[in-house]
């Protein structure tokens, strides 16, 4: 009997390995964290070089006596240097309505780089201004 009280006494003290088996088993879930949040951070940067984009576009096509064509170059220059890296294949649309209350609509959207394999993420970011006009 003494010989199997000591067999487990023995095996309750040999713990060898488990710190290795914890990691094994934490490891991949933190790793999920820190990517999620990478993901987060590029999703971010996409989104305000989007909307940053989009004003200098609505800016451009406001103007007096401006063609509403003006927006989506400026949209898409200002796109293509503040985003670069994070917001890719900008592409930049415009819409007006005529009248006297004119409106100018810029939207600029774009895919955020993936950094968790198999998620594919879009922004899509809307200004809206008032034309400018002159009136005596």
């Amino acid at each position: 009997m003494s010989v199997v009280r000591q067999l487990i006494t023995r095996l309750r003290r040999d713990d060898r390995g488990a710190l290795t088996l914890s990691y094994v088993a934490v490891l991949p879930f933190v790793f999920l964290f820190l990517m999620v949040l990478i993901q987060a951070a590029f999703w971010f940067l996409a989104r305000d070089a989007a909307i940053a984009a989009a004003r200098q576009g609505a800016d451009a096509a406001r103007a007096l006596n401006a063609p509403i064509s003006a927006g989506p170059a400026a949209a898409l220059a200002f796109a293509h240097q503040a985003g670069e890296g994070y917001l890719l294949h900008p592409v930049a649309t415009v819409t007006g309505t005529g009248g006297s209350s004119a409106t100018i609509s810029v939207t600029v959207s774009g895919h955020v780089p993936s950094f968790v394999p198999g998620l594919v993420v879009r922004v899509s970011e809307t200004v809206q201004s008032p034309a400018e006009e002159f009136r005596s």
